[in-house]
C-alpha cells in the first residue's frame, strides 16, 4: 500500500488516521507519509522515498535512526523476555546513569511516558508541601493529563484548540498560568495565592511553541521565587534532558530545580521516562510512602537496556558529543537568518519562526505566519528533507547528520524560504 491508502485505512480506525495529533499534517495540509525504517540520519517510507530527517521521533535519537549498539543492547534484552513484571537490575542501573548526569536526582523513579514523568512529579509535590494549587506556563506542554492540558501548548497551538474537552473546570481552576519570561507574572500569582502554590513547573527551554530560550534571569528568578513562598520547582526536561547538555538544562543554566521529569533521550527511543529529585520528596513516593503511583509496564526490560546504551554511549562521547552538535545546529540557524527568517535555538534544538521576530513568549507566536511554514515544510519536503510539520515544534539535530547533510539542508533552506515568500 501507498501512503494515500495506508492514511484511508488508518482513518477509519484511528482519531485523524494517527496515534499522536500533530503526525496528521493538519497544520501544514497535505497527506503523512508512513515509515518503514530509519537509518542514521534518514528516514524510509513505504513507497521508498528517502528523507534527510531533523523530527527524530521529535528528540530521542540523539545518535541518529537504529544505532548499532543501542539496537543490539535490545536485541538482547528482548530474546531474554519482553516484561515479566518484577524487579530488573538494570532498573537501578538507568536510574543511577541519569543521577549521575544530574546529581541533584537523589531519587528516581522509572515510568513509561513523559506524561507520566510531568504528573507523577506534581502529585509528589502537592503530597510533600499539602497544597493543591500549581503554576505553569503558557505555551509550555507538559503532556496532556488534566491539569496541564490548561493553555499548553504544541499540538495545541497546532490545532488551535488551547485548552481540551474532557478536563473538569475543578481540576483546571487548581492550574494557574503565567506568562513565559516573565518573573513578576509569576510573582503576581503568589501574590493572590500565597500558601496555596505546592509547584511552579516549567520548559527551562520552551520547546512546544517553537524554541523559546529562558531570558537571562528567568530560570534564576523562579528558583528565588519558590525558595521564598515554600513552593516546589520543577524542570520538565523530557526534551531538554541529555539534550541541550550532559546535565539538561539544569547544567547549562546553572539552575538545580526540587524535582525534574526526564523522558525521550533517557529511553533512547523506547516508550521511557524518569522522574525524581530530593530524596525527602520523593521518599513519600509509594511504596515508602503515601504518594501514589504504579505501572505494570515501569522500567520494562527491553526499553531500560535502550536507555543503559544511549546514556553510557552520551557519558562516553560526551566531551566531543555536545560541541559537534552545536557547531551543526549553528549552521542551520545561520541559514534561516540568512534567508531572512528568525530563529530560536539553544543547542541542537531550533525552530525556524516565520515572523518578524522570534517569540518570546506563547502571545507572540501569535504573530507567526502559519501558511508560510506551510509552504516552507512542503518546500523542503519536495527536496527530501522532512521537518517538522507544525510552526511550533523543534527541530532536532543529531550526530547522525553529516557535515554534508548540514550543508545540503543548508541550500535547501534558501529554497524553500523563497517558496514560503521570503
Amino acid at each position: 500500500m501507498n501512503n494515500s491508502e495506508l492514511f484511508a485505512r488508518a482513518c477509519r480506525i484511528l482519531p485523524g488516521g494517527v496515534d499522536s495529533p500533530v503526525r496528521a499534517f493538519r497544520a501544514v495540509g497535505g497527506t503523512p507519509f508512513f515509515a518503514e525504517r530509519g537509518e542514521g540520519a534518514y528516514l524510509f517510507d513505504v513507497e521508498g522515498n528517502r528523507y534527510l530527517d531533523y523530527v527524530m521521533s521529535w528528540g530521542p535519537l540523539l545518535f541518529g535512526h537504529a544505532r548499532t549498539e543501542i539496537v543490539e543492547e535490545v536485541r538482547r534484552a528482548a530474546l531474554s523476555g519482553l516484561t515479566f513484571g518484577t524487579p530488573t537490575g538494570r532498573e537501578a542501573e538507568l536510574a543511577e546513569e541519569i543521577a549521575l548526569a544530574a546529581p541533584y536526582l537523589q531519587m528516581v523513579r522509572l515510568v513509561s511516558s513523559g506524561t507520566e514523568a510531568t504528573m507523577s512529579a506534581i502529585r509528589a509535590a502537592r503530597g510533600f508541601t499539602g497544597r493543591n494549587k500549581i503554576v505553569k506556563f503558557a505555551g509550555n506542554y507538559h503532556g496532556h493529563s488534566d491539569g496541564l492540558l490548561v493553555r499548553a501548548g504544541s499540538g495545541c497551538l497546532t490545532g488551535a484548540v488551547p485548552d481540551s474537552l474532557g478536563v473538569p473546570a475543578g481540576i483546571a481552576q487548581e492550574t494557574l498560568v503565567a506568562t513565559y519570561n516573565d518573573l513578576s507574572n509569576v510573582e503576581a500569582l503568589f501574590r493572590l495565592h500565597r500558601r496555596e502554590i505546592a509547584c511552579v513547573i516549567v520548559e527551562p527551554v520552551a520547546a512546544n511553541m517553537g524554541v523559546v530560550p529562558p531570558e537571562r534571569g528567568f530560570l534564576e528568578g523562579l528558583r528565588t521565587i519558590c525558595d521564598k513562598e515554600g513552593a516546589l520547582l520543577i524542570f520538565d526536561e523530557v526534551i531538554t534532558g541529555f539534550r541541550v547538555a550532559y546535565g539538561g538544562a539544569a547544567q547549562r543554566y546553572c539552575v538545580t530545580p526540587d524535582l525534574a521529569a526526564f523522558g525521550k533521550i533517557v529511553g533512547g527511543g523506547m516508550p521511557l521516562a524518569a522522574y525524581g529529585g530530593r530524596e525527602d520528596v520523593m521518599s513519600l513516593v509509594a511504596p515508602l510512602g503515601g504518594v501514589y503511583q504504579a505501572g505494570t509496564l515501569s522500567g520494562n526490560p527491553v526499553a531500560t537496556a535502550a536507555g543503559l546504551a544511549m546514556l553510557r554511549l552520551i557519558r562516553r562521547e560526551q566531551s566531543t558529543l555536545y560541541p559537534l552538535l552545536e557547531e551543526r545546529a549553528a549552521t542551520l540557524e545561520e541559514a534561516f537568518r540568512a534567508a531572512g527568517v528568525p530563529v530560536g535555538r539553544v543547542g541542537s534544538i531550533l525552530t525556524p519562526f516565520f515572523a518578524k521576530r522570534a517569540p518570546g513568549c506563547s502571545e507572540d507566536t501569535a504573530m507567526c505566519d502559519t501558511r508560510a511554514y506551510a509552504a516552507y515544510f512542503h518546500a523542503m519536503l519536495e527536496q527530501g528533507i522532512y521537518v517538522p510539520p507544525s510552526q511550533f515544534e523543534a527541530m532536532f539535530v543529531s550526530t547522525a547528520h553529516s557535515r554534508e547533510d548540514i550543508l545540503r539542508t543548508a541550500d535547501a533552506i534558501a529554497v524553500a524560504c523563497r517558496a514560503a515568500g521570503r
